[in-house]
């Protein structure tokens, strides 16, 4: 049985590491909570992603996440877009009029072209509407300034160590809040510009994601953007993001000059996941060239599985997608009819089914649990680490 990472008492020693109180410079982005917690506990630090979250939610899965980790370091992250299309609905419990009983929020109404392409492509795809005792969910994304801050009230808590802004520099006032209470601020970016606007805005960690990575990403590759920001923010500490799930990876970032990396794809397939298990079967097959950039989903531009969803909103008679949020709210019932009906025969549902992930996905090829994935990248990282050291002529 090989040595795992743990039985020979590992600990990297990195600037991030040291401040943060973890033993790997391993960062686990998830919407799930139990990887979170597993991926803390295994010595890397958890990452929760929070946009999709209500401040109850919110509340009842930090709460989880305290008893899990028991004073282990771990994060929140939020969507904080530098624009934001100002006329979008927005998500909230309905305030009722004194004296009335709670108040029903109205649907939305989206463009009638964008309405009736969706509605013809789950017709085409014979994907059947939502059972009559299922209720639709429909969550949009949490992107507006009110909806942010309510999230952050919540996650301030908690006793997180990080918070997380992407898709812009974070407002000056959560950078303020953050630094009242000892968090550390990150901040996502796809180019060397960008990482010198947040670093202006004072943040304390700069994750320079590459084209490679699943969601919301650039076009920069993870080899060239990753050096290219260490440069422009030093000393600033950057994270490396962008195709990595294997420790292998992880040496060659940190050789770029990295103090760490932030996953979130390797995780999707671990058996803490949450992933529509239809979906999951499709990663595990799927090699690093089945993914594709795509607004279809959110509005702005995601990396995910390609898929004949993808390709019919690339088509000649697809309408543009909508600003973020309303491309989210306008496709999140038809998500939730496709992704009931996937694991199923007899509908198209499993072809159009579809989630971010990044290129990484090549190198994912079967479900193991959180740990395990966070202990073979540190293993990989030693092996790599001890041939480099092999090399040298002393």
């Amino acid at each position: 049985m090989e040595e795992s990472s743990q039985e020979r008492q590992v600990i990297m020693h990195t600037e991030v590491c040291d401040r943060l109180g973890m033993e790997f410079p391993i960062f686990a982005f998830s919407h799930c909570r139990d990887v979170v917690a597993a991926v803390t506990n295994a010595g890397g630090f958890g990452v929760l992603g929070a946009t999709a979250h209500s401040p109850r939610a919110l509340e009842v899965d930090l709460t989880w996440i305290d008893e899990q980790v028991t004073g282990k370091p771990y994060g929140v992250d939020l969507l904080l877009p530098v624009t934001y299309d100002k006329t979008a609905p927005q998500r909230g419990e309905p305030q009722a009029q004194p004296g009335q009983p709670q108040a029903t929020p109205p649907a939305p109404h989206f463009p009638p072209a964008q309405q009736a392409f969706l509605d013809d492509l789950l017709t085409r795809y014979d994907v059947p509407d939502l059972p009559g005792h299922l209720p639709a969910t429909v969550r949009s994304l949490s992107v507006s300034p009110e909806a942010a801050s309510d999230l952050l009230d919540v996650a301030f808590g908690h006793p997180i160590r990080l918070v997380a802004s992407a898709l812009g520099p974070p407002p000056a006032d959560l950078v303020r809040r953050a630094h009242d209470r000892a968090v550390v601020v990150a901040a996502l970016v796809g180019t060397a510009e960008h990482a010198r606007r947040q670093q202006a805005a004072g943040v304390d960690l700069i994750v320079a994601q590459g084209t490679e990575a699943g969601g919301h990403t650039g076009t920069i590759s993870t080899m060239v953007l990753v050096p290219e920001v260490v440069r422009a923010v030093a000393p600033v500490p950057v994270l490396a993001a962008g195709g990595i799930v294997t420790g292998a990876q992880m040496a060659a970032a940190m050789a770029l000059g990295a103090q760490g990396v932030w996953c979130g794809s390797v995780w999707l397939t671990t058996e803490e996941a949450e992933t529509d298990p239809s979906v999951k079967k499709k990663m595990l097959a799927a090699s690093s060239a089945d993914t594709v950039r795509s607004r279809s989903l959110t509005g702005k531009p995601a990396r995910m599985l390609r898929s004949a969803w993808t390709d019919e909103w690339e088509g000649d008679h697809a309408p543009p997608t909508l600003p973020m949020p309303l491309q989210t709210m306008l496709t999140a019932r038809a998500q939730q009819r496709i992704n009931r009906n996937a694991g199923s025969g007899g509908t198209g549902a499993q072809q159009l089914a579809t989630y971010f992930v990044g290129q990484g996905v090549g190198l994912m090829d079967r479900v193991r649990p959180a740990r395990q994935v966070v202990e073979q990248m540190v293993t990989d990282y030693l092996a790599v680490a001890e041939n480099f050291a092999a090399q040298l002529d002393r």
